[in-house]
């Protein structure tokens, strides 16, 4: 489990095709010391498994599952990447629970520089957005984020200057797709409607 609260921003070294699989190597500036092999590191909000390491750096294979459903197949040398390390017990809950399993691809249709603050109106895939509601919660690249406005087709999003620095969301610019995960608490109270309402209750 994560919380969607950034880390770091790697670093794309670069990736290899290991027979149906795909190996990336992420440069970061964790402690990587403290993740053994096998760790879970968040990367853009995509849940991967440490496989190799060194001082600076990580390795993690991708299936064809992931690489299908994700944007880290057109990920090239370079890309920056939102990393987040697994929850440890004890650790503070500062953002929401993500637990790394993308739902979807979402469409940056807008950037608004308001002059400190940037506000971003996004698109997700169109059934997603009934998990979608203003002041809750939804994790874009691995960002916790809190829902503005929301309408049929989409919602916003501000961000604060920290976010906008500390995130790989200053490097994004109009059209481009972000991982978008709904929030967990979402998904079950809609899943428990649909339950109700087909009479199984």
């Amino acid at each position: 489990m994560f919380t969607g609260l950034v880390q770091d921003i790697g670093n794309l070294r670069g990736a290899e095709d290991k027979g149906a699989n795909r190996r990336i190597v992420i440069e970061t500036s964790l402690d990587m010391t403290a993740h053994e092999i096998g760790a879970s590191i968040a990367c853009s909000g995509v849940c991967l498994t440490v496989v190799e390491k060194g001082n600076d750096w990580f390795a993690a294979d991708i299936s064809p599952e992931t690489l299908d459903k994700t944007l880290i197949g057109r990920w090239a040398a370079g890309q920056k990447i939102n990393l987040e390390p697994s929850l440890k017990l004890g650790d503070e809950m500062g953002g929401h629970i993500v637990s790394g399993h993308v739902d979807g691809l979402a469409r940056l249709v807008r950037v608004d520089d308001q002059g400190g603050a940037w506000e971003l109106r996004i698109e997700p895939p169109a059934g997603l957005m009934k998990f979608i509601a203003g002041k809750g919660s939804v994790a874009l690249n691995g960002i916790s984020l809190t829902v503005n406005d929301v309408d049929d087709r989409g919602f916003t999003v501000m961000i604060i200057p920290h976010t906008w620095d500390a995130t790989d969301l200053s490097s994004l610019k109009q059209g481009d797709f972000m991982h978008i995960e709904i929030d967990m608490l979402a998904r079950y109270a809609a899943r428990i409607i649909e339950f109700g309402q087909s009479g199984k209750a």
